[in-house]
């Protein structure tokens, strides 16, 4: 395609970039969340679902979610499989609860199908306009933390600790820690100096640094044929999700990825500047439908609910302010079926810096937030504290939308309480109610 209808198509010169800006953004997410690639299979293979085949349906999910971002939505967020819910897949809904993955990954196609269907008549869009301005600000600073912690811990600069310290500092005489400090450092460096592509120059120079240090291991080979999907194609049980007592686990599929995919698609749209006045993300129907089809797809091909991934502000943060870029990141989705040793040898420590930086871009729009107005910052505070300690941007997410009406009762100003933040209360309350603890 020739750059004149790249720029037509995506309207580059309306946002202010180029199609190398869009392409090194492209490669700076798609590096950042190439994890994904041998993370979710190694999670789901404790559900009982095959490596190799899952490996291939995280790609083909996330291919199509993103390219489907990019081409229709046309917006520079990336989609893939959501790590809190394929760990509540693999470690409750058939660890605990005994339920075969076959069912899990039914209850996956209804949530993308209910997904659809709110997306398509706006009731998704309405829910999403309902949300204070306040909250709106809090998810982006609240999803900083929650990145930054995500690289802290992926480069165990900060580790599990003992009953008393949940968590603690990591051992700082690991080699594998100091890269990843020296990652950090590198990537402030560039940003400092200005340097283009300064997150994604950090992730290939650690990573080289690295293998030659002995951090993670050149791949032995580069191309590889991407093992058959037969074994789990279109082996969803959705019957057997379609029963009163798979509910709860339906509704904690459907409220985490309802909620993660606003608070994503909220908070990175908060740094990329795409808000409006009122701290709306306009069309936001477009990128919801992508991430609605996405998860059906997901559960066809034989995997989780997918989502747009909060690593997408790693992009934005390199200028990536149109689809161009979540194209880029779609075809190396598809090229990674045959790439993936490649790919999958870049260490935690590479990426987690970009991870670490990101987070602190994140939590600007925290400045934003009324701290006159105690009504206002408790919901904002709970959400803030509640993605990062429990690890999760669900409960973060539920514990705002939970406190917010109820603070405003308090404050004596329920009437400034729209009738879809009721729902929203409604339903994470469900969520809390019904969380399989």
């Amino acid at each position: 395609m020739s750059r004149p209808f790249l720029d037509r198509y995506f309207q580059l010169s309306e946002h202010n970039t180029t199609v190398r800006t869009e392409i090194v953004a492209g490669l700076v997410t798609f590096v950042t969340m190439a994890y994904i690639i041998v993370v979710n299979p190694a999670i789901l293979e404790a559900a009982g679902i095959p490596f190799g085949p899952s490996m291939v349906a995280t790609i083909i999910s996330a291919a199509f979610g993103t390219l489907a971002m990019g081409l229709y939505a046309k917006r520079p967020f990336a989609i893939a499989p959501y790590m809190g819910e394929n760990a509540f897949v693999a470690y409750t809904v058939v660890g605990v609860l005994g339920y075969s993955w076959q069912t899990a990954l039914g209850a996956v196609f209804v949530s993308g199908v209910l997904f659809t269907i709110l997306t398509l008549t706006g009731a998704r869009a309405v829910m999403s306009r309902a949300i204070p301005l306040n909250l709106k600000a809090s998810f982006a600073a609240g999803i900083g933390l929650f990145i930054t912690f995500v690289g802290l811990v992926d480069a165990n600069i900060i580790v599990l600790g003992a009953p008393g310290a949940p968590v603690h500092i990591g051992d700082l005489t690991d080699k594998s820690v100091l890269l990843a400090i020296f990652g950090t450092l590198l990537i402030a460096f560039f940003l400092i100096r200005k340097t283009k592509g300064s997150l994604l120059l950090g992730i290939l120079i650690t990573a080289v640094i690295g293998f030659i240090i002995g951090v993670g291991q050149a791949p032995a080979a580069i191309v590889s044929a991407p093992p058959s999907l037969s074994p789990i194609l279109l082996q969803l049980d959705i019957s057997g999700a379609l029963t009163w007592g798979f509910f709860s686990v339906i509704l904690t599929m459907f409220t985490m990825d309802f909620l993660d995919t606003i608070g994503s698609l909220i908070g990175v749209s908060a740094r990329a500047g795409f808000l409006d006045k009122e701290g709306n993300l306009p069309d936001i129907e477009k990128p919801m439908l992508a991430d609605a089809l996405a998860s059906v797809v997901a559960s066809l091909v034989g995997t989780t609910t997918t989502g747009t991934f909060i690593e997408s502000a790693a992009g934005v943060e390199e200028g990536g302010r149109t689809g161009l870029t979540a194209v880029v990141v779609g075809l190396l989705f598809l090229v990674a079926l045959f790439f993936a040793p490649l790919f999958s040898a870049i260490p935690m420590a590479a990426t987690a810096p970009a991870l670490i930086i990101v987070g602190a871009f994140m939590i600007a729009p925290i400045s934003t937030i009324d701290w006159s107005d105690y009504s206002e910052v408790i919901p904002a505070f709970a959400v803030i504290v509640l993605m990062s300690f429990s690890f999760n941007l669900g409960v973060g997410l539920c514990g705002g939308f939970v406190l917010y009406p109820l603070c405003k009762l308090f404050a004596g100003k329920v009437r400034t309480v729209q009738p879809a933040a009721w729902v929203l209360f409604a339903l994470c309350l469900l969520f809390f109610i019904f969380f399989p603890y």
